[in-house]
């Protein structure tokens, strides 16, 4: 598509480093291309959303100051990013621009119709981080149903905690548990097979795919939400925040599962109702909760969650892995390829 070589303006940050890009760039387009790096101080400083600034309205989950973003991408035909926003205004001030490659499973930091009316090819790197999410996930089922930061807590505080292998206090094993996993995309297909090796009772439910042959020859089963929520002893969110999921675990889906269930969200906040979520934790209606993702984050430092203490709380980290840079990085790579090539592109947003 470009002769000779073309100017690709990286903006990366300490996840994504730029290096990463340009080396994986420089493996697939050769002298080809030529890198400018920027990184930003994500994840040491926190992200921002499209509300928080004039101008960036109605893009989500970005980092970076818009004319700086202009500044670094100005006369490049090719901007690669992994959280730098692109707002209808930015689009205007940078008219070289032809394609964006965003390492990411959704361009949320990106005015995708802006990006359409100026015939930008925006593309992106879905499932990046399936393997580091579904790996974590099983991890975070074992963390609560067996106790294991509970004892964790007890000994950095000094105490030791004979209790927890009270009859009452122990956990069952997976082998023994009904899994339910809520979505069944790139993530929750890899959490299935991965709970097939513990031989545990899985059920499935999402109303949009049916199950690959081999999980239903396993006895994976597909069954509606109400069901899954009635008969499962872990429920696992790997659903994508629609208008239609948004709040889908609620006071009411939350009193209708067991008692001695524990609910998994390492998918996004905005699935689950906290406040429900914290008055059913606290009045015991159900056994435990472990929760990596959250409507706002950071998350306040009064959140009543975090005083719980039959909840796990990490930082938005199961997609964090040397893989899912890896990974994404080829990715991108590919895409930069075929459209210097004049090939169609793999994933276009």
């Amino acid at each position: 598509m470009t002769a000779g070589t073309t100017d690709i303006a990286i903006i990366g940050d300490r996840f994504m480093r730029a290096e990463v890009f340009a080396r994986a760039l420089a493996e697939a387009c050769g002298d080809r291309v030529r890198c400018r790096m920027l990184d930003l101080p994500w994840p040491d400083e926190p992200m921002e959303h499209g509300y928080a600034a004039p101008g960036l309205e109605g893009l989500k989950e970005y980092m970076g100051d818009p004319e700086t973003v202009i500044a670094h991408a100005a006369g490049a035909p090719v901007l690669v990013t992994h959280l730098a926003p692109l707002s209808r205004g930015m689009f205007a001030r940078l008219p070289e621009l032809r394609l964006v490659a965003v390492s990411r499973g959704g361009p949320v930091n990106i005015d995708m119709a802006a990006a359409r009316e100026r015939g930008v090819l925006v593309v992106n790197t879905p499932g990046r981080n399936a393997s580091a999410v579904a790996e974590f996930t099983i991890g975070a089922i074992l963390a609560e149903t067996r106790n294991i930061t509970r004892g964790h807590d007890a000994l950095r505080r000094g105490e030791y905690r004979g209790d927890l292998y009270r009859a009452d206090m122990v956990g069952e094993e997976l082998c023994d548990l009904t899994v339910g996993v809520v979505g069944y995309g790139a993530i929750g297909t890899r959490v299935v097979r991965l709970l097939r090796a513990f031989g545990c009772r899985i059920l499935v439910t999402d109303p949009y795919v049916q199950l690959d042959p081999d999980d239903a020859a396993a006895g994976v089963e597909h069954v509606a939400l109400p069901a899954l929520l009635a008969r499962a002893d872990v429920v696992t969110l790997h659903a994508r925040v629609t208008a239609e999921t948004t709040g889908m675990i609620g006071a009411a889906e939350l009193a209708a599962m067991k008692p001695s269930a524990i609910l998994v969200n390492t998918a996004r906040g905005p699935l689950v109702d906290h406040q429900a979520l914290t008055e059913a934790l606290a009045a015991g209606r159900i056994r435990g909760a472990m929760l990596d993702t959250f409507a706002v984050e950071p998350v306040p430092a009064d959140w009543p969650l975090l005083r719980l203490p039959n909840v796990t709380l990490t930082p938005h980290i199961a997609g964090a892995s040397q893989r899912t840079v890896r990974v994404a990085a080829a990715r991108i790579a590919e895409e930069v390829r075929r459209w210097l090539a004049g090939e169609a592109p793999l994933n276009p947003c």
